[in-house]
């Protein structure tokens, strides 16, 4: 019989303790994913819409891109707790930080959906507003999925270990909230581009974030776990629902769009908050940190110590060297 070998040592921390801080961000900050994917998607489908001439869309997919770039420095500000330091992160430009390169979207972004939302619903400012349009539906782009590299750029297992993932989870989320919003505010005979987006965004939302969690393995557990789980069951329900009834009535109904694009916004809400409430889970237990770090270490990827079993002392080291042995 084959001797399989010393078990592998669990992974454990000192005392049991976490090894990395829990992320310190309050509740404005998944409503802030929320806003800002909202913002950069419908300004997006505002100007698509105004390039095929459904300005009947268009009006109301800038208003509500207005409202999501409006509410997303506001959302930051509350977390941050001054004013002043939101603007201290446009004192300087660095490229290597998601949080300098995302407040300097936020910012440009905001500013041109701004002008042109005030274009569209008063006729003023026609020249800086042609100049805006294609800047402001360009910057939504990464203000769509730039929280998702913000995230992932920490310590937190469940977030890093997704980055390849999440920024797909994100766009899809944006899309959705952004088709949605403008299902629930638009007539219907207007709205097909609006319930096309919702649509396609909620199947691409519901199978990225499966395919996320499924390629984390262990360390997904936390998405299967406590507020994370509830969450994310909430935003599975609310966003098969939403589609369900915006597939059957939304074209017909004004009443079943409303409801219908009610839905998916709280699903879209929900599956960010699913994810925020996963990465306190992942850093507050020690095994999804040390875990993972010795798998990389294993598979060469990273340098480091491997314990995969108690050290054994040699017979030279036990009967000394040369020198000292009688």
């Amino acid at each position: 019989m084959t001797d399989p070998g010393p078990a592998a040592e669990p992974a454990r921390s000192y005392h049991g303790q976490p090894v990395i801080k829990e992320p310190v961000w309050t509740w404005e900050i998944p409503c802030y994913f929320f806003t800002g994917g909202l913002a950069g998607a419908s300004a997006g489908l505002a100007y698509l819409s105004e390039r095929r001439g459904n300005e009947v869309l268009a009006r109301r997919a800038w208003a509500a891109a207005l409202v999501g770039a409006t509410a997303s420095p506001i959302l930051l500000i509350s977390d941050l707790g001054r004013p002043a330091r939101f603007l201290n992160m446009l004192r300087m430009f660095k490229v290597t930080s998601p949080m300098s390169v995302g407040s300097w979207i936020l910012a440009a972004q905001g500013a041109s959906t701004g002008l042109v939302a005030l274009h569209a619903w008063s006729g003023r400012l026609a020249r800086p507003a042609a100049l805006a349009r294609p800047a402001a539906a360009l910057l939504g782009l990464p203000l769509s999925t730039y929280t998702a590299a913000l995230v992932a750029n920490t310590a937190v297992p469940v977030w890093h270990e997704s980055r390849g993932l999440l920024p797909f989870v994100f766009g899809a989320g944006a899309a959705l909230s952004a088709g949605a919003a403008a299902v629930a505010v638009t007539p219907p005979r207007h709205a097909a581009p609006a319930r096309r987006l919702a649509l396609l965004g909620a199947a691409c939302e519901l199978g990225a974030k499966e395919l996320m969690e499924r390629r984390l393995g262990e360390l997904g557990e936390p998405y299967r776990q406590g507020p994370a789980s509830t969450l994310g069951h909430v935003a599975r329900a609310c966003i098969a629902a939403g589609a369900a009834v915006l597939a059957t009535r939304g074209a017909s109904s004004r009443a079943a769009a409303v409801a219908g694009g009610v839905l998916l916004g709280t699903g879209a809400l929900s599956a960010r908050w699913s994810v925020f409430k996963a990465g306190f889970g992942s850093a507050s237990d020690p095994r999804y940190v040390v875990g993972a770090q010795r798998e990389r270490i294993a598979a060469g990827q990273t340098p480091g110590a491997a314990r995969t079993a108690p050290r054994v002392a040699s017979p030279r080291s036990e009967l000394g060297s040369p020198a000292t042995a009688s």
